[in-house]
């Protein structure tokens, strides 16, 4: 196995872990460095699990193309089981206008490859998720591959895989500088000492802005704290039922034997770092489940049981994945945009394709470079998917 300078991994997240396996499984010598003391204390901890390649972007479709094939291949190759279910994901319109935008998406997903998303009848819906009104819905969308996936378990299947490849985790060791040599990082400094280095690799999610500021780059990755409800348990939704989301954000589904709810509708704390949940959203989110969902209505929230996250969001809600620039070795792959999780196996092999091969061979990356911003190649975003 090549081994050489280490790529230093700035972040333990799932994509993080990812990178890092994909690199140390083709003989990269890797270090991963993380502020937390132990894996699964930011972002990945935190997220609900859904999977879809239903998305309105041709981009984020093949994206999650890439990843399920990685995940359908995660038990053989990482070791381990991602807790790939395909429920589906079942998307609900409730105006011709939203449905237009479900037939929008679909043709943009039957171009990129997704030929298994279907159009929906109100019948079929009511069968497939019976919490919700089937007088509501003009159009709906389904994808039977979509579904669910097990977030700690994929970072702790690549965690694990990349260690016996000899990838190094050091928790609680927080990047606080690089060392620069003209247009390169040679060393990553942390307040244990510095780590020579080949490569350096900002995986911080929601962080990943002030990691990239150690550079003096300036990345447009802001942290947005999302709200999730969790009812008391209940059997309203079966295990096996889609995730079920109307096209204003509104969306649910069974975990662990209860029913989560959220909605994108949220304020915003005063720090954008703070996860405490507000008892004013728990009280809106269950006045737009009783309103909006009579397979739920009257099943209360469980106060104690909901929870908040920080999604990484990027101006255009897409992934950044690429160089920086300058310095010349520092690579992003950030911004996923509450897609992290999902995309996770697809970033890591193109993060390392990048990094080894001088370029990612799986997919065509340019619309995620980081200098899209400033150059008007912006991807569209899509209101609903």
């Amino acid at each position: 196995m090549t081994r050489g300078a280490a790529t230093v991994v700035v972040g333990g997240g799932v994509i993080g872990a990812s990178v890092a396996w994909h690199l140390a499984s083709r003989g990269s010598n890797v270090v991963v460095i993380d502020r937390a003391d132990g894996p699964g204390r930011g972002s990945t901890g935190a997220a609900t699990g859904g999977f879809r390649a239903q998305f309105g972007s041709a981009i984020n479709v093949r994206l999650s193309l890439i990843a399920r094939e990685e995940l359908l291949r995660f038990h053989d190759e990482v070791g381990g089981d991602p807790g790939y279910l395909q429920a589906g994901y079942l998307w609900i319109a409730e105006s011709e206008e939203d449905a237009s935008r479900l037939r929008d998406a679909r043709a943009v997903q039957r171009a990129a490859g997704l030929h298994e998303a279907v159009e929906a009848s109100a019948d079929d819906a009511r069968r497939l998720q019976p919490a919700i009104d089937p007088e509501r819905i003009v159009a709906a969308a389904f994808c039977p591959t979509d579904g669910f996936i097990e977030p700690r378990a994929i970072l702790d299947g690549y965690v694990s895989a990349a260690r016996r490849m000899g990838a190094e985790f050091r928790w609680s060791e927080e990047a606080v500088g690089f060392d620069l040599d003209a247009d390169r990082i040679v060393a990553v400094r942390t307040r244990r000492g510095s780590i020579p280095c080949g490569d350096v690799v900002n995986a911080a999610g929601a962080w990943a802005a002030s990691v990239a500021a150690l550079a003096r780059v300036v990345l447009p990755v802001a942290p947005v704290r999302r709200q999730m409800a969790a009812t008391v348990p209940t059997r309203a939704v079966p295990p096996g039922a889609p995730m079920t989301l109307f096209c204003d954000g509104l969306h649910f589904r069974e975990r662990d034997g209860r029913v989560i709810v959220s909605s994108p509708e949220q304020a915003l704390p005063l720090d954008p770092f703070d996860t405490a949940v507000e008892p004013e959203w728990i009280a809106s989110i269950e006045a737009a489940k009783d309103a909006r969902l009579p397979g739920l209505r009257g099943i209360p929230i469980d106060p104690a049981a909901c929870w908040a996250g920080l999604y990484e969001m990027s101006p255009d809600k897409h992934a950044i994945l690429g160089t920086a620039g300058s310095p010349r070795n520092l690579w992003l792959v950030n911004g996923s945009s509450g897609h992290g999780v999902m995309h996770s196996p697809a970033l890591g092999r193109l993060a390392a394709e990048l990094i080894l091969d001088g370029g990612a061979r799986s997919l065509d990356v340019r619309p995620l470079a980081a200098d899209r911003f400033v150059s008007g190649r912006a991807n569209p975003s899509p209101e609903v998917l």
